[in-house]
């Protein structure tokens, strides 16, 4: 039953009535799009008869009353999607939270804690340049500078967009929340991986959240004529560029022989200029990309791009906009969440997370937890992403059992 119940509200707050849709979905940052799936979400959790509220941001918080009043356990993800991604990123943490509330009902449990399952507002970062920002105002790490500085690719900044979608910006304190309103946090989320499968599990429970260590490296040569400039006279920064890109994939691999931890470094971006057919590229920007659990690795990768740059006879310069400490989450519920296996029977597989997730905020003022279920073939971000209905079902019930033991 809870499956055909599944089906139906993975539809309704997909906004679709075919999850196999070759254009995706899209609902970006507080658009039309990403409101109205909030507003299926709160339709849904007030038919379990949770009482539901937005805060100053727009994050939906539903709470099902315990048996006594006070602090609750949390659950959830969100509902905004990249461009042209997929149905499951996010919605899946929602839809199952809001099925693990409906098989307490049906089991006729009433939690001894309140619980509460949020859907957080903005956690991509494809409209605007930050991500999580729902749970970053409730954990009180949103600041006003970012709400009037970052804008999406037509300058709307994100103060102004999150007050086209009526919340007002000069409110966003009043979502943060303080540290005993809330007993624990716990997201569910498709791995966005195959380390589950390939290990032979059927969930896993994340120890930790790899953050990254972001670059942008400016390389500067000269322009010049295609036709006319010979080879032994040139100055071609994207010649220049390929070498470092070349070198980034080469010693993250080095660098995996250092640490229990994995690494993963990646030239994501390239921004070559003029970036005309006939002109020698003069200037190179890379944008690079540097993740692990262990801050040590990442430092490593950093001294060895430092360590080419000094090589280079071109002018080069670095600049790190972003440098996030890995995030450990709570250790009583992980060692909870790997326990869920005795009462489910289904298998897991201790893990770290490569992607940063909501549950990341959350864990700075709340213990808090990390369930991911498989997507096939480890697609995300992709019209193609799929997480199987019986791995749905199987997250509703890890839920389930998380929810009474939590609220007991």
């Amino acid at each position: 039953m809870i499956a055909d119940w599944l089906k139906t509200r993975l539809l309704a707050l997909n906004l679709t009535d075919a999850m196999t849709r070759p254009e995706g979905f899209t609902r970006l940052s507080f658009t039309k799009e990403e409101l109205e799936a909030q507003r299926v979400f709160k339709e849904e959790a007030e038919a379990l008869g949770m009482t539901v509220r937005s805060d100053a941001v727009g994050n939906v918080i539903a709470r099902l009353d315990g048996k006594s009043d006070g602090p609750a356990h949390a659950f959830g993800s969100h509902l905004d999607t990249v461009t042209n991604g997929g149905g499951y990123d996010g919605t899946a943490g929602v839809l199952t939270a809001l099925g693990a509330v409906r098989l307490l009902q049906d089991a006729g449990i009433t939690p001894e804690k309140p619980i509460e399952v949020i859907c957080f507002v903005s956690e991509e970062s494809s409209r605007f340049s930050m991500s999580t920002v729902g749970s970053k105002a409730m954990a009180g790490m949103l600041t006003r500078e970012q709400l009037d500085t970052i804008t999406d690719q037509d300058g709307v900044t994100l103060g102004e967009a999150m007050r086209d979608a009526g919340f007002n910006p000069d409110a966003f304190k009043e979502a943060e929340r303080g540290e005993t309103e809330l007993l624990s946090f716990t997201e569910l989320h498709i791995e966005q991986g195959m380390r589950i499968e390939h290990a032979g599990k059927e969930y896993g429970a994340a120890a930790a959240i790899a953050c990254p260590i972001r670059m942008h490296v400016t390389i500067s040569g000269k322009a010049g004529h295609t036709g006319t400039t010979p080879m032994d006279q040139r100055k071609d920064a994207l010649t220049e560029a390929a070498g470092l890109i070349t070198f980034v994939q080469q010693a993250a691999l080095k660098l995996n022989d250092y640490d229990d931890y994995p690494l993963v470094a990646t030239v994501s971006t390239i921004d070559s200029r003029p970036n005309a057919m006939n002109v020698i590229p003069g200037t190179v920007v890379l944008g690079i990309d540097i993740r692990s659990v262990s801050d040590q690795q990442k430092k490593r990768m950093e001294a060895a791009i430092d360590g080419w740059m000094s090589q280079s006879q071109f002018d080069i310069e670095k600049d790190v906009i972003v440098r996030n400490a890995s995030v450990t989450l709570d250790a009583d519920i992980y060692d909870k969440l790997r326990k869920l296996e005795e009462e489910t029977g289904y298998t897991c597989l201790g893990m770290e997370s490569g992607a940063g997730h909501d549950v990341m905020n959350m864990q700075t003022k709340w213990p808090s937890g990390l369930l991911f279920i498989p997507c096939r073939d480890g697609l995300s971000h992709h019209p193609d992403e799929h997480a199987s209905l019986e791995d749905l079902v199987k997250g509703t019930e890890l839920l389930f059992h998380h929810m009474k033991s939590v609220s007991r």
